[in-house]
């Protein structure tokens, strides 16, 4: 039988991701001792940079927009820097029939029409995420009508023009939460805007996907980690939440595979489909667990294709390129930070997903450079390096980018989500407001949580 040290701490975290190690570096600040399990070998949970093939990946979540406060002061906090995505040139189209087109500007070059629709569609999702506060999307004026419709059949209840419904749900369905547009509601679309501030900012690609840190989105849970030191604990899945007491004298027993912890406060900082990998006794209650098995998370391959240089930039191109009906639905310039390689991204999401995944590895990767190659030439069809991040695989995540809510969820179980259940908090950016399913999100949660607790604990 293996060995385990026993601890004994005020608070217990389970997850080392951005949020977990958010809340136990809150924590410490505020004098209260910590200890971190995760079962992992790693720290950063859904982000992740690695060295494949002699090529630097950041193989998970990387990107920061403007409105992300809490990831950016967190950010000059740990002394990291900022890099803007390269944008400079000519993005790329790609029509149901095929065509491709070249273009400037945030519409796609579609038919008078079409743009017409697609304006439309904007602009009544920006109306209905103002009328949400992120934090309560429940509270929606039409949160049960939203709710029990799938955003797919919502878009057409708006418009009739097909490849306008299919641009606009690219945005939301492919491109954030990584399902089919029917397989959630058209609540979890709009809180999926009023958490980004507003449906246009999902659209413009320049203000979600705006910059990278120097050296990887992972340096900051790497950096919370070397502040917290041995308090963090490696391949150290937790097992068992044992907790009894009651408001004001919680005690917590967490078994690990390293450490067994003893403590005042236990927080989950894993997805909810985590959940249900640890053991608690007593069990979770009833709506806990039905509220756990309505919420999933999606599926996308997120491919890395290095090459000798980045060359669509002398030819006038930015490396963006979108197509709702294309394998890979979206693809940027993805090159590391003066790094003389060039390297895209692209994504393959939701049902396009379960297709790629039906090849092998190497038709997989032939289809995919192809439709990375009808976006920027032929030149892309040849990467130095490739890769494919499949974080559906992984056994301690998954999924990918966040949980969402099945169709009638998000309205009947939300605002139980952070609800504590004895000592047991929930923080991940799976359940945040702002910044919902962005490394901001965690942030902002394992703030929040560690707000909490010292009020309980030293309040």
């Amino acid at each position: 039988m293996q060995n385990t040290q026993a601890i004994e701490r005020d608070v217990v975290i389970i997850g080392a991701g951005p949020s977990g190690l958010t809340a136990a570096h809150e924590l410490r600040k505020a004098g209260l001792s910590v200890a971190v399990l995760e079962a992992r070998d790693r720290v950063g949970g859904r982000t992740w940079s690695n060295t494949i093939d002699g090529a630097w990946l950041e193989i998970g979540g990387q990107w920061v927009s403007p409105d992300q406060e809490a990831l950016i002061g967190l950010l000059g906090e740990l002394g990291l820097d900022t890099y803007s995505r390269y944008r400079e040139g000519e993005s790329v189209y790609i029509a149901p029939d095929g065509t491709r087109t070249r273009y400037t500007g945030e519409m796609f070059p579609v038919s008078e029409v079409t743009e017409k629709e697609m304006n439309k569609l904007i602009a009544t999702l920006d109306e209905l995420a103002a009328a949400m506060d992120p934090a309560r999307p429940w509270e929606h004026p039409q949160a049960r009508e939203l709710d029990t419709i799938s955003f797919h059949h919502w878009l057409r209840s708006q418009s009739g023009d097909e490849e306008a419904c299919n641009n606009i749900g690219l945005f939301i369905a492919g491109g954030m939460l990584t399902k089919p547009a029917h397989a959630f509601s058209a609540l979890q679309a709009v809180l999926m805007a009023a958490s980004a501030g507003s449906f246009s900012n999902l659209v413009d690609e320049d203000f979600i996907l705006d910059k990278r840190v120097v050296g990887g989105m992972q340096g900051v849970s790497l950096a919370l980690a070397a502040k917290l030191g041995e308090d963090v604990i490696l391949n150290s899945p937790a097992r068992t939440v044992r907790w009894s007491g009651n408001d004001g004298d919680w005690r917590v027993t967490v078994e690990g595979d390293n450490a067994t912890v003893t403590a005042k406060r236990v927080v989950m900082a894993v997805p909810p489909n985590l959940y249900s990998r640890v053991s608690f006794d007593p069990p979770l209650p009833r709506r806990q667990h039905q509220m756990h098995q309505h919420q999933s998370l999606g599926l996308v391959i997120k491919v890395h294709a290095v090459y000798e240089t980045p060359f669509w930039r002398g030819a006038g191109l930015s490396g963006t390129g979108f197509s709702a009906s294309s394998l890979v639905q979206e693809v940027y310039d993805n090159t590391n930070h003066e790094d003389p390689r060039g390297t895209l991204v692209g994504f393959v999401s939701d049902e396009k997903a379960d297709y790629a995944f039906s090849l092998s590895a190497e038709d997989r990767k032939k289809e995919i450079t192809a439709s990375l190659a009808h976006f920027l030439g032929d030149e892309a069809l040849e990467p130095v390096v490739y890769y494919e991040s499949d974080w559906g695989s992984e056994e301690w995540t998954r999924g990918a980018y966040a949980s969402s809510y099945d169709l009638g969820g998000l309205h009947r179980y939300g605002m139980d989500q952070l609800t504590p259940v004895g000592p047991i908090h929930w923080s991940s950016s799976d359940l945040a407001a702002e910044g919902y399913q962005h490394v901001d999100g965690a942030v902002r949660m394992g703030q929040y949580t560690a707000a909490t607790l010292v009020a309980s604990l030293k309040g």
